[in-house]
């Protein structure tokens, strides 16, 4: 199939968008298609590649609410278990308790919890030019906790619905206090290896990208379309962590959501569980979705609806959407930060999905 209109999607992202390289590659019963448009890097200007590695975002929810939902099945832990039960005393404060979060608030984002990326301290450094002075700070997971705490709760546990990486990072402090390893070793040992998944890995405080891989450029998330670009490949991804730190290709993405959308790595039970779903209905998100445990599913203007994840990073955008089943799959990358990349994967998503 030629996708005469997913390439003018990518075509368009490019020149009237303005970013430097987006790919898709879809995945259906007729086979694979791979299409690109823009460039790698825009000092060589190099075409991107299908196996190129990039910035996740937080698709990487998705990995660790699986890997959550693996330990439930096993009977290590309990959806229905509080925060304050693996995680004692850690979330006080400011009108927040651990012992009236569940572990299946942290998931399905109804926590309440203020989201630690737009604490006062952190979010000046990560918005305008004094994130290029802070790209390779190193975080840990508890000083991103800390940052939340410093405010009250956006509303009181199963209250409402709100986007925060505080949930997923306490998510992964969990993963480890319940294995006693490592939230990367676990990653890579109940979703990777089983997968065959070997160029998706959780980078730590590694700055670079291993293998081969587009430059990631960024305007540092300032509104304005004149806005200086950066090379931001490298960077110190702990600020994300559980909640977005993870690094992977297309084809890996592929692979481990028709694996999770087929049924094939969750019990039916979690899987149940994951695919129980809250609207996102009057929250400053992507609009007409539906969250689950670490996934969500939105529909299209044309009344389909699309499943997956998407996930965001300085220099990164990523969508892995596609059919319920996993089989009729779109991954799509830009390597670049600004314009309205939702609106460019939604068409994209028409463009395939609904054709």
């Amino acid at each position: 199939m030629t996708r005469t209109e997913v390439r003018r999607v990518l075509d368009q992202a490019v020149s009237d968008g303005g970013v430097p390289g987006v790919i898709a590659d879809i995945r259906d019963a007729q086979g694979a298609w791979f299409g690109t448009a823009g460039v790698a890097d825009t000092a060589t200007g190099g075409e991107r590649h299908q196996d190129d590695r990039f910035r996740i975002g937080s698709i990487t929810k998705a990995f660790t609410s699986t890997v959550v939902l693996k330990l439930a099945a096993e009977g290590r832990l309990s959806l229905d278990d509080t925060v304050d039960k693996w995680l004692p005393g850690l979330v006080r404060g400011n009108g927040n308790d651990g012992a009236k979060i569940t572990v299946r608030q942290l998931l399905n984002q109804t926590s309440g919890l203020f989201n630690y990326s737009l604490s006062e301290r952190l979010m000046p450094q990560y918005v305008g030019p004094a994130f290029l002075e802070h790209r390779f700070d190193d975080h840990s997971p508890e000083g991103l906790v800390r940052e939340a705490l410093a405010s009250p709760p956006d509303f009181a546990p199963g209250a409402g619905w709100g986007y925060s990486n505080t949930n997923f990072v306490l998510a992964g402090m969990i993963i480890e206090r319940a294995t006693g390893r490592s939230y990367a070793e676990e990653v890579d040992h109940r979703i990777a290896r089983p997968l065959g998944l070997t160029e998706t890995y959780v980078p730590g405080d590694d700055t670079k990208l291993r293998g081969p891989h587009a430059r990631h450029y960024s305007k540092l998330m300032l509104p304005e379309p004149d806005a200086p670009v950066h090379d931001v490949t490298e960077l110190n991804a702990s600020i994300g962590w559980a909640a977005g730190g993870m690094v992977s290709t297309a084809g890996d993405l592929h692979t481990f959501y028709r694996a999770l959308l087929g049924g094939r790595l969750l019990p039916p039970a979690q899987q149940e569980e994951m695919f129980t779903g809250v609207s996102t209905e009057g929250s400053p998100w992507i609009p007409d979705t539906t969250y689950g445990l670490g996934v969500f599913w939105q529909r299209l203007p044309s009344g389909v609806t699309a499943w997956g994840g998407g996930g965001a990073i300085h220099g990164s955008w990523t969508y892995a959407m596609g059919s319920r089943d996993g089989e009729h799959f779109v991954v799509s990358n830009v390597n670049g930060d600004w314009g309205n990349p939702i609106a460019m994967f939604t068409e994209l998503l028409e463009a395939e999905l609904c054709s």
